[in-house]
């Protein structure tokens, strides 16, 4: 399956330069541990194929996560598929064998239909805790705002239901949140869960947390999170950052304004979280209409995220 073709032959032995879309394939190829991400999705797939000659699930799986690095629909990830030849190599098919975006979207529905994108963000983090990248003795929590179309111009004639609307600062969002908990040496996505927009972020922070933390940062939304009837047994330093009308009223030079900064400091490591999945991924916006489908793309690039963020001790 992953034999060249005589075109794909001949314009490999004319490049000479490695693009960086070569050089991102590369690193992924070897960060990811695809046996281990195949191994929950394979008893599924094996009972989707309904007669027909199946592609290998290593295939439809490393072409689904190209799908998710570049941001493409199902029709954009064919025709990517065609042009590109760099990303057939990777998915170890010729141009002869791409599979229809009929097929991509199957593969897509079958991971959703069995949550399997919180499966194989688990299984990124316990290829990590194996590889001694495992810290869980602080927990850094926070919610990032994932904007949805607002427009009512489509098939159904009204807004997503499961999306709404929320003001910050003196601006207005649609859409949904994202709610991650990191852990505060290297800055890993251990927990992810998300709502509407207009949830307040104390909300599902009992969710964010493992149990195992001695300490735990926040931004200013989280004040009065100690006194919560899920977090009242909880036996941890919470360190939230005040106000900024608070902050500013202290001179730069006196500790309760340093002792802010520190926790700025030390927070700001999951703002690189969101960075990733909004900027590198492109997800700044929902591609999917409801939470469901968003929350299991995101789950998969959070552990990509997590990958690429110890990148370094990895390879």
């Amino acid at each position: 399956m992953s034999q060249l073709s005589f075109s794909d032959a001949e314009g490999q032995a004319k490049k000479r330069k490695v693009t960086r879309r070569e050089k991102f394939l590369n690193q992924m190829e070897e960060l990811l541990p695809w046996k281990e991400l195949e191994r929950p999705i394979a008893r599924y797939y094996s009972k989707s194929l309904r007669g027909r000659k199946p592609y290998p699930l290593s295939v439809m799986m490393r072409i689904h996560c190209m799908q998710l690095f570049y941001n493409l629909s199902d029709p954009a990830m064919e025709d990517t598929l065609y042009e590109v030849q760099s990303m057939r190599q990777f998915a170890g098919i010729t141009i002869d064998t791409v599979p229809d975006e009929t097929t991509i979207l199957n593969f897509r529905h079958l991971l959703e239909e069995h949550n399997l994108g919180e499966k194989l963000f688990q299984k990124i983090n316990k290829h990590l805790e194996k590889k001694g990248l495992s810290f869980k003795e602080g927990t850094i929590m926070d919610a990032s705002i994932i904007a949805a179309p607002s427009s009512t111009r489509n098939q159904s004639g009204t807004r997503d239901p499961e999306m709404h609307q929320t003001k910050k600062g003196n601006q207005w969002h649609f859409g949904m949140k994202v709610h991650v908990g990191v852990d505060d040496t290297l800055g890993l996505i251990h927990s992810l869960t998300t709502t509407a927009a207009n949830v307040h972020d104390l909300k599902p922070s009992h969710e964010l947390l493992h149990g195992k933390e001695r300490r735990v940062f926040g931004d200013s939304g989280y004040m009065g999170i100690q006194k919560r009837e899920e977090h009242r047994e909880r036996s941890v330093n919470w360190f939230i950052n005040c106000r900024h009308s608070k902050r500013r009223e202290y001179a730069q030079t006196s500790p309760f304004y340093r002792l802010e900064q520190v926790k700025s400091h030390i927070r700001s490591k999951v703002e690189h979280v969101f960075s990733r999945i909004k900027n590198q991924f492109g997800y700044g916006k929902v591609r999917y209409r409801g939470l469901h489908k968003n929350t299991n793309r995101l789950y998969l690039l959070a552990g990509f995220t997590n990958l690429l963020r110890v990148k370094k001790w990895l390879m």
